[in-house]
């Protein structure tokens, strides 16, 4: 209340102050004289009264969004230095303690899903020893040796879909801070991929990811395309006035406009049989939620398969 009621008062009352001054002081001094003292003074008190507002309201702010920034990248939520109207250092204090909160549930998730996965090990690694050992035997009956497969391939789903949990905990964490060219990923997609082709059409926009979780991305992106039947796999880039883009798209058979709502959520998979988990699109998602990046599907049109578009 102060900040405002000065201002508005240096306001409105400032200009009658330096109209009054001027016609006592035209006598004095004469006009031009008087018209360059009242300038000069008004220009000291606005240098002033501008002075406190940088350091009372626009500096605290400029801060606390900076210090929001780097939360953002990874950093503890620590203090400003300066917090300028009690208001405002409420309203830091209560953006720093909602950070604080926000990075303790993502480690506490994070850490519960590493231990959980980590305790399930042991089981499971009972279950596939137990396996193997039965379908060692010889004179196995039919209907029993289905059921010990049946048992086999379950537990290779669970060590998956706890693969898939891990991945996705780690993927909430902003901890792929950097930026990188596309070309960059190229080898490493080559080195995962066994049949599908890969076309970069435009690579020159620096991509604000680092190679590490643009890694992370593709290769989910294009193992699902692979694993779908695609033989080609093409990326694009692109900047707007909104931040840069990244078109990837296949020849695939496409996704059922059925499917399409579905296809980020966790565990919806349409390869169930064959293994899949349903997690490669929801991990993917997450990781780039967390660097201020979204994934949409687009609509392929004629030219039919896949198309997804990363904007940064």
């Amino acid at each position: 209340m102060l900040v405002l009621g000065g201002s508005l008062m240096a306001i409105l009352v400032l200009p009658v102050y330096a109209a009054l001054l001027a016609d006592i002081l035209t006598p004095l001094t004469g006009r031009r004289n008087a018209v360059f003292i009242v300038a000069a003074g008004s220009f000291l008190a606005t240098l002033v009264l501008g002075l406190l507002l940088w350091r009372l309201i626009l500096s605290p702010v400029q801060a606390l969004a900076a210090r929001a920034q780097a939360i953002r990248g990874g950093a503890a939520p620590d203090g400003l230095d300066h917090y300028g109207t009690p208001e405002i250092g409420e309203l830091a204090q209560d953006v720093l303690d909602m950070a604080d909160v926000l990075q303790s549930r993502e480690m506490a998730v994070r850490s519960y899903t590493d231990h959980v996965t980590h305790e399930l090990k042991t089981p499971l690694t009972a279950i596939r020893g137990a396996a193997e050992l039965l379908e060692a035997e010889e004179h196995l009956p039919d209907e029993t040796r289905r059921l010990v497969q049946t048992i086999a391939g379950a537990e290779k789903r669970a060590v998956k879909l706890l693969g898939a949990a891990r991945e996705i905990a780690a993927a909430r964490m902003p901890e792929h801070q950097g930026t990188t060219l596309l070309k960059e990923c190229i080898p490493s997609l080559e080195h995962r991929l066994s049949v599908t082709q890969l076309e970069v059409k435009t690579d020159t926009v620096e991509l604000p990811l680092a190679r590490s979780g643009l890694e992370v991305v593709l290769g989910h992106l294009a193992e699902n395309a692979e694993q779908a039947g695609a033989t080609v796999l093409s990326f694009d880039t692109g900047k707007t006035d909104d931040g840069p883009w990244l078109r990837v798209a296949d020849n695939g058979p496409g996704i059922s406009s059925g499917n399409k709502a579905q296809v980020f959520e966790p565990f919806f998979t349409t390869r169930r049989d064959s293994g899949g988990t349903g997690m490669g699109l929801a991990i993917v998602q997450t990781l780039l939620l967390a660097h201020g990046a979204r994934i949409t599907l687009e609509d392929a049109g004629e030219e039919g398969g896949s198309r997804f578009l990363i904007q940064f």
